[in-house]
Parts: structure tokens; C-alpha cells; sequence
């Protein structure tokens, strides 16, 4: 189970102007903005569960994913996943979790797919046995037999989306939280990347939190969807709650979208 209770998370960011002058001003007189990405944040996730994580973008989508899986720490509330509190147990933390960021890669870029994959093995403590058959269940099931043996740098976005995606499952993680991962993937790379991660929620039972601005993918995964706005939660339900008769998905969220002004 994952629970968020009154998260609240600032960053204070340096500003100036531009030119020779306004960078010396700076280096003794130095302007900052406080940026308020969550405030008050709470929420439950129940096991299994597949939940979409919506908003416009710098609403707080990817700090909350970030908190959860230990990369941040809030500044206040509280945060249990599984019963850890992510930020202080991260080696027990990050064997129960996969993450996957759309805009970043977690393979190395100059060496064959396979040699990324067996120093993951290493660094999670996998065991030969559990890595050979996660391995092979997420070659034939993402299609990864001819990507192996060549270097991410060689390899398309969509292929390299696949190979991230086993990357991050090859530890059989309970949770996996995906960050835009079908960012500008083309449809045939979309529906297989949706199928594969329904496939892994239903056999494994894994719990799925997506954040994404393609609301095929919500609308193809997920059964609920949270709304987070000028870092709130601002609804909790699922798309049948808001979906007008003869609106598409994309015109029902921007409906959503221009009705809590964010």
C-alpha cells in the first residue's frame, strides 16, 4: 500500500536578469522564487492497484514520483510505501520498486543492452536463477532478442523504451512507477508498451502509478485517476466520472483542465 499525507515540497530557484552587469549584481545580491510543487498532498494506493497520475505540466507529477521512490525528501507530512519511509530506507526501498522516467535513461549508452542488464543484476543482488527467468520472460514478452546485443545509443526510442522498461522490472519489483514512458513513442511502440504493462498488473499483480499527458495511455491502463493542479490534489475518481457523451478522452480532460482553472 502507498500513502501520501499532507506532503507539502518547495525548491527555492535563483533568478536575474540577463547581461555581464546583472550576473555580477548577483554573485553579492542574489534574488530567489520559492516554488511550492506539493502542497498538502495526500492520497492511498492499494495493491494492484493501476492509477493514473494527471495534470498540466509543473503541477507536481514528477516530485511526487520522486519523493516515492526515495529520490527527494518532503518537506514535511508523511510518506509509507509498503511500510517504508522511501528517503530513509533506500536499499531495502529500491528492491521493491521499478522506476522508469521517460527523458532518462538508466542504461548505458555505449555498451550492448545485455551489459546493462547484468550489472542491474549485480547491483540488486539477483540471484542467477530469478535473472535468467525474468530475463527471459521479458525478452519474449517485450520482443528483446534482437536489441540485446546492441548499445542503447543504436537503438530507436521505442526500442530503447522497451529495454528500459525490462531494465526496471528485471528485480520483480511490487511497485513500478512509470514517468511519461510512451513519450514520443509512434503507435505501434504505444500498444505494445500498454499491453506489456497490463500483462505484468495482471500476472504479477504489480502496482502501477502512470504519469502521462497521452490520455490513451490513461484511458487504456488505468481504472483511476488522480488530479493534481498548482501542486493539490484535486480529484480523485475515474474517467467515467467526468466523460461526457460525445467528448474524446483528450477534450474531456481539457474540459477538466479549464474547469479548476489550471
Amino acid at each position: 500500500m502507498i500513502t501520501m499525507e499532507h506532503v507539502c515540497k518547495s525548491y527555492k530557484i535563483a533568478k536575474r536578469n540577463a547581461g555581464f552587469g546583472e550576473a555580477c549584481k548577483a554573485l553579492f545580491h542574489r534574488e530567489y522564487e520559492v516554488i511550492h510543487a506539493l502542497n498538502d498532498v495526500s492520497f492511498t494506493i492499494h495493491d494492484g492497484e493501476m492509477v493514473g497520475y494527471i495534470g498540466p505540466n509543473g503541477a507536481g507529477k514528477s516530485s511526487t514520483i520522486k519523493i516515492l521512490s526515495g529520490i527527494l525528501t518532503p518537506d514535511s507530512g508523511t510518506v509509507l510505501v509498503d511500510g517504508r519511509v522511501p528517503f530513509k530506507n533506500r536499499i531495502d526501498h529500491v528492491r521493491e520498486i521499478g522506476v522508469v522516467f521517460g527523458q532518462r535513461s538508466q542504461l548505458w549508452w555505449d555498451v550492448p543492452v545485455i551489459d546493462s542488464f547484468e550489472l542491474l543484476k549485480d547491483i540488486y543482488l539477483i540471484s542467477d536463477s530469478q535473472y535468467k527467468h525474468s530475463l527471459d520472460e521479458l525478452t519474449e514478452l517485450l520482443n528483446l532478442a534482437e536489441l540485446l546485443r546492441s548499445p542503447a545509443r543504436q537503438l530507436s526510442l521505442g526500442q530503447r523504451m522497451r529495454c528500459e522498461i525490462a531494465a526496471s522490472l528485471l528485480h520483480q519489483p511490487r511497485i513500478l512507477f512509470l514517468d511519461e514512458p510512451t513519450i514520443g513513442l509512434d503507435a505501434v511502440s504505444k500498444l505494445a508498451v500498454r499491453d506489456f504493462i497490463l500483462k505484468q498488473n495482471q500476472t504479477h499483480k504489480t502496482t502501477v502509478i502512470l504519469t502521462t499527458h497521452d490520455m490513451q495511455d490513461i484511458e487504456s491502463l488505468t481504472q483511476r485517476i488522480l488530479l493534481i493542479g498548482k501542486g493539490q490534489i484535486l480529484m480523485d475518481g475515474s474517467l467515467d466520472d467526468i466523460r461526457t457523451e460525445n467528448d474524446s478522452i483528450d477534450e474531456t480532460i481539457a474540459e477538466l483542465y479549464r474547469s479548476y482553472q489550471i
